[in-house]
């Protein structure tokens, strides 16, 4: 398995907009319908990437703690599905519904949303503010599917719970890193 790195986008950026249908719900889903008052936390992800299935649970899990605050949480996979069989819409909605999303998860097939958030890899983490701008761009937390580490989601969790108390996060943000996206026309 090849790591790819984040490539950590200028904090203070703008959310660019989307609108993208939903695999779980068959509905579109734009920005502005995501959007949480405090935060909103848009992480780029795939059904096959090991880092990903390494962190699901603790992302479904995490996602559950937050339901009831101002945070609005979607995943968007833009992985080209004719290539990546795996990470086709339909096994996107059978990924969700084995890992308990209770986010939408969304299929980004024309790669456009992905490439307009610099998203590089599988998780990519981006988390914006009540304002719409980028306050932490960065990995779940220390695990890796090698490493023994557990999976905590803390420096995703830190940043949450920072934004909630209408406090700063720190700068210092570490590069996640993860599969590479599967764009089309690359192999």
């Amino acid at each position: 398995m090849a790591a790819v790195f984040s490539t950590m986008p200028p904090l203070g950026s703008y959310a660019p907009d989307f609108n993208l249908p939903d695999t779980i719900s068959g509905n579109m889903f734009s920005l502005a319908e995501i959007r949480g008052k405090s935060a909103t936390m848009i992480i780029f992800i795939c059904n096959h990437c090991p880092f990903v299935k390494h962190i699901a649970t603790a992302l479904a899990e995490l996602a559950r703690d937050y339901a009831n605050t101002d945070i609005g949480i979607v995943a968007i996979s833009p992985n080209d599905a004719d290539t990546y069989p795996e990470d086709s819409p339909d096994n996107m909605k059978l990924f969700a519904k084995e890992n308990d999303f209770i986010f939408p998860y969304l299929y980004d097939e024309t790669q456009e949303t992905a490439r307009a958030y610099g998203a590089a890899c599988t998780p990519d983490i981006f988390i914006y503010d009540a304002d719409m701008r980028l306050a932490y761009r960065g990995q779940f937390d220390d695990s890796r599917p090698t490493n023994g580490q557990p999976v905590t989601g803390a420096d995703v969790r830190n940043a949450l719970d920072a934004l909630l108390a209408g406090q700063s996060i720190t700068k210092n943000q570490i590069p996640s890193i993860g599969c590479s996206i599967k764009w089309k026309g690359k192999k």
